[in-house]
């Protein structure tokens, strides 16, 4: 009777150990690559599903997209200028299989690929590029790199240069080079107003010639202006003509 129920017993378990090895659950967000006696079947999921004990076996892989950060590169650009340089990569399995079939980490790997790019884009390019068109730097990133992980069923979906960090020596030249770019700009938005305000004072003084009485006139408001502050003792010049014409005026002295 004992080793009845001993026998009982082992069928048991052994149907529960198959039964829970054969179970598995995939995320939502995951895929189970199956292989079958190491042979590659496919991948399944999400949900419930079974599998084989012993003959079958299965790998989960993440489909959300991961954030790797590019540790800091430094490299010379074209124009021999030593930078250094970090970025942020985005990235996704599009295909689980080759995703584990071509490629033994895909994370890691797509990393050292990043590095690598990030290394040569900054050599075939030029400081000035590499500080004001920064977009399409991270474009030609995302496009080379993403070539590169492709036949490893990942897709890049964006890279990002994050910090440029240039020599103490570069940012001083550079500072000085945009403070006199703005003396220059200055000196010649000065020169620009002296040369618009001479031409009006031209056209003022050609209508003010035009006419005899307007320099008069000119003379008696300009008066008029700047006799409100009463603390200033004001030398206004006569002009001639106006003293000529009160003289022409006058009778003459008689003999």
């Amino acid at each position: 009777m004992f080793e009845f129920l001993a026998f009982w017993g082992v069928i048991i378990a052994f149907v529960i150990f198959f039964f829970s090895s054969a179970i598995r659950i995939v995320q939502e967000y995951e895929r189970g690559v199956i292989f079958r006696l190491g042979r590659f079947v496919g991948a399944r999921g999400p949900g419930l599903f079974f599998i084989i004990p012993i003959i079958e076996r299965m790998e989960k892989v993440d489909l959300r997209v991961v954030t790797a950060d590019v540790p800091t590169q430094e490299a010379i650009t074209r124009d021999n200028v030593t930078v250094k340089v970090n970025a942020v990569i985005y990235f996704r399995v599009v295909d689980p299989g080759n995703a584990v079939l071509k490629v033994l980490d895909h994370v890691r790997a797509t990393s050292q690929l990043a590095q690598t790019t990030l290394r040569s884009v900054l050599g075939q390019s030029e400081l000035d590029e590499l500080l004001a068109n920064r977009d399409q730097i991270n474009t030609r990133l995302q496009k080379i790199i993403d070539e590169g992980t492709e036949p490893w069923g990942v897709k890049v979906s964006l890279v990002e240069v994050k910090d440029v960090e240039l020599p103490q020596s570069l940012q001083r030249a550079m500072a000085a080079q945009a403070s006199a770019e703005r003396e220059r700009r200055a000196k010649v938005i000065h020169a620009d107003g002296e040369f618009q305000a001479s031409a009006k004072l031209a056209e003022a003084a050609a209508v003010l010639r035009a006419e005899s009485g307007a320099m008069q006139l000119r003379y008696l408001q300009t008066l008029t202006e700047i006799s409100g502050d009463k603390s200033n003792t004001i030398v206004f010049p006569l002009p001639m003509d106006l003293i000529n014409n009160i003289l022409d005026r006058m009778p003459a002295p008689k003999e």
